[in-house]
């Protein structure tokens, strides 16, 4: 095994995939940092209102759970969460899971069977494409935002049931899907539509999510997940949907059921930053401000999200260019494969609502500068 772990850890040096866990790397560790790459797009996360929540849940519930959800460990925190997330969404009924990872997982696990398709878009999270992979169906991969394809997918399937999985707004890239088109093929094909909203709640549709924002709410084939760490700065994940679906979730998802449940810590704080997202679309709007500052002076399209994506190319020009860029006080994303979908790797800005624009400008501008030189650089080097 130490031999076997040896090359492979050579193998990830030669391709320049070598990760690491580094502390100075957050911003509470380093005054003065300016996160790029941060997923806290509301700034909740330090907000003083989310804090006290936290911090009354620990007080009235303890510091974990203690059990799973069918056990002892449904609080009335758990509760008011699915609530206010329903709230917010739009969405008839929730359920919360401890992370947005395990929601993807339990979900597509729970609805997955011989009979049943999955047709899953190219540049899937992680957690989706190991949802499909668990759940015991063929899988159909539908090239990124490809309608025609997808069309084909679903109308030439043999199986009676078909689930398409997608992204509100993709997590590297940053672009969108056309749910409108996707929602409309999915009835049309008898399909049941699952979309991931990690980066979508808090961010899109005033902050109540892209399929909200598209006028699908409630819709009986429309299905959605969502992290709590992201614009709701906390930590746990949830499906959304009917309330039949729910209660089969209750009934067989596996990271639900044999996990110990959210602690009430984090599901207070997220429901208290529920309702500061309906009640402050302020923020929102200061988010994406941000964000086309930054777009603006990276010199890159402007992606619909908080996250603005800067390509670089080699690995090794990206590592660098983020290396430089944390030596001057900035942190930012980098994405190389096999992270990637397209192969490309890029430096990846995120855009908050508490960062000043200009500050933010100047270093996305900074970001581009360090981005080409290191390319230039790397291009001359000998061979």
């Amino acid at each position: 095994m130490a031999d076997w772990l040896a090359r492979a850890a050579e193998g990830r040096a030669r391709a320049g995939i070598v990760r690491a866990t580094d502390v100075r790397r957050n911003p509470q560790s380093r005054p003065g940092l300016l996160d790029l790459a941060s997923n806290d797009y509301l700034g909740l996360a330090d907000d003083p209102r989310v804090r006290e929540a936290a911090v009354a849940a620990v007080g009235r519930f303890g510091t974990g759970a203690r059990a799973s959800r069918v056990v002892t460990g449904t609080t009335a925190g758990h509760a008011e969460l699915e609530a206010e997330l329903a709230r917010l969404t739009g969405q008839p009924a929730c359920l919360a899971f401890s992370s947005g990872y395990t929601a993807n997982v339990g979900l597509l696990t729970a609805l997955g069977d011989p009979d049943t398709l999955f047709v899953s878009d190219a540049h899937a999270h992680a957690s989706l494409v190991d949802g499909a992979r668990l759940a015991r169906s063929p899988v159909a991969i539908c090239p990124h935002a490809d309608l025609a394809a997808l069309e084909r997918l679903l109308r030439e399937r043999t199986q009676p049931r078909a689930v398409v999985v997608v992204e509100s707004l993709y997590s590297v890239l940053g672009d969108a899907a056309d749910l409108d088109r996707i929602a409309a093929l999915c009835a049309e094909h008898d399909a049941l539509l699952v979309v991931d909203e990690a980066h979508g709640v808090g961010v899109a549709g005033h902050g109540r999510g892209a399929v909200h924002a598209a006028g699908l709410a409630g819709a009986e084939h429309v299905v959605l997940t969502a992290t709590l760490s992201k614009a709701l700065g906390a930590q746990g994940g949830a499906v959304l949907g009917p309330p039949a679906l729910r209660a089969h979730l209750v009934d067989t998802a596996r990271t639900f059921l044999f996990d110990t449940a959210l602690a009430p810590a984090a599901a207070a704080a997220a429901a208290q930053a529920c309702r500061i997202v309906r009640r402050e679309p302020e923020r929102v709007a200061a988010l994406h401000g941000v964000a086309r500052a930054i777009a603006g002076a990276a010199g890159v399209e402007h992606a619909p999200g908080a996250v603005q994506s800067l390509p670089v190319g080699a690995p090794e020009a990206a590592v660098d260019a983020a290396a430089r860029l944390f030596d001057d006080g900035v942190v930012v994303g980098c994405f190389r494969p096999p992270s990637v979908p397209d192969g490309v790797s890029r430096l990846r800005l995120v855009a908050r609502a508490t960062l000043d624009p200009d500050r933010a400008a100047d270093a996305a501008h900074h970001a581009a500068a360090l981005a080409a030189a290191s390319t230039a650089a790397l291009a001359g080097a000998p061979g």
